[in-house]
């Protein structure tokens, strides 16, 4: 599992993921620039979105470990390293419910437009191919998103027939199980983001997909709270009870305003007008300090990325910030007991005559 509970440990970072920085602007249209840019600002790692050429060739990635060796390379002549490889738009194409064929189109190539099998088909390679790029690049976790069969039925208006939610995980896990072994191969983790919007949204939620894979050792999280404030849920609570399956972190912020108008479903208002808002890092009310504590006390050692989202600040400005704020919140553990300096030695014999035995 990610998180041994062998006692507390510092976490990697900072680290960012790209996906929402890439464009045909430098520093950000290739590796190498975006690498740099990224390193000045103070971050050591790359959360990498494999859809996107201009970054990286996954295809190519899979076939190759010198391709591997000289993308590690390219980011360690810039000062970090890949933190994980991302596969959230094809993750997500694994299973998707006919309502959303249309919309989630986009996130395929052209050639498979208005052709779910193919589509389906495509998504299921690209993750093969995941699997075995992480291997060649010697990653221990993966992130992703589990795609989406039950949430248009999320609200149980009109009433759900029975059978219908299990059906859709039952299906759901017989989709990703062979997906799984393959990463189990690698020996990577996939970190599945719980996200509204995938079946998987909350604990509960994981709880069914992780029971209809029998256990998966693979089936992990990718724990971002921004998701779970909107939702109202306890975050802090989340880590305690799924601490053992959390593979990955986005540190990202969200702010949760309910007004006499509006509150958790408020998705239909733009961003800036909804109750439930993604925020640059400190600009929200998630409780990070709760948070590192806790990933730090269970021995989480990997890496702390943000995923900048925010409906005001621009992105550069937050990505600025974001590093700093990282690296601010990771606690380097404490090697000895702070009262250390009031002890004495002891032994067993001592121990007994102490409590008058």
């Amino acid at each position: 599992m990610p998180i041994s509970n062998s006692g507390p440990k510092t976490m990697k970072g900072p680290g960012i993921f790209l996906a929402q920085f890439v464009s045909d602007e430098a520093p950000f249209n290739s590796l190498p620039s975006i690498a740099k840019w990224a390193a000045s600002l103070g971050y050591k790692g790359l959360q990498v979105p494999t859809w996107d050429a201009r970054l990286f060739d996954l295809e190519k990635a899979a076939s190759s470990r010198a391709y591997c060796d000289e993308i590690k390379g390219i980011c360690a002549d810039a000062g970090v390293a890949i933190t994980e490889l991302s596969t959230h738009l094809q993750g997500q194409l694994v299973a998707v419910n006919p309502v959303y064929d249309l919309a989630f189109d986009a996130f395929a190539p052209e050639r498979l437009h208005r052709n779910p099998a193919a589509r389906q088909a495509w998504a299921v390679e690209q993750m093969m191919l995941a699997a075995k790029a992480s291997a060649n690049m010697g990653l221990a976790g993966h992130v992703s998103f589990p795609g989406a069969l039950a949430f248009p039925f999320v609200y149980p208006w009109p009433q759900r027939p029975d059978g219908l939610i299990d059906e859709a995980f039952t299906e759901l896990a017989r989709r990703w199980k062979p997906i799984l072994n393959a990463f189990d191969e690698a020996g990577t983790d996939v970190g599945f983001e719980i996200h509204p919007g995938e079946d998987v949204f909350d604990g509960t939620t994981f709880e069914m997909f992780l029971d209809k894979l029998d256990g998966h050792k693979r089936c992990c999280i990718n724990y971002d709270p921004s998701h779970f404030l909107l939702q109202q849920l306890d975050y802090l609570a989340f880590i305690d009870i799924y601490k053992e399956r959390i593979s990955a972190f986005h540190v990202k912020d969200a702010e949760f305003n309910p007004t006499g108008r509006q509150g958790v479903y408020s998705g239909y208002a733009k961003w800036t007008d909804r109750a439930a808002r993604f925020r640059s890092l400190g600009d929200g009310q998630v409780d990070f300090g709760g948070i590192f504590s806790k990933l730090a006390q269970y021995g989480y050692d990997r890496w702390a990325v943000i995923e900048w989202e925010c409906c005001l600040k621009h992105p550069e400005d937050g990505a600025a910030e974001g590093a700093a704020f990282i690296s601010d919140h990771i606690i380097r553990v404490t090697e000895k007991a702070f009262d250390d300096f009031a002890g004495g030695q002891t032994d067993h014999e001592t121990n007994r005559k102490m409590l008058g035995l």
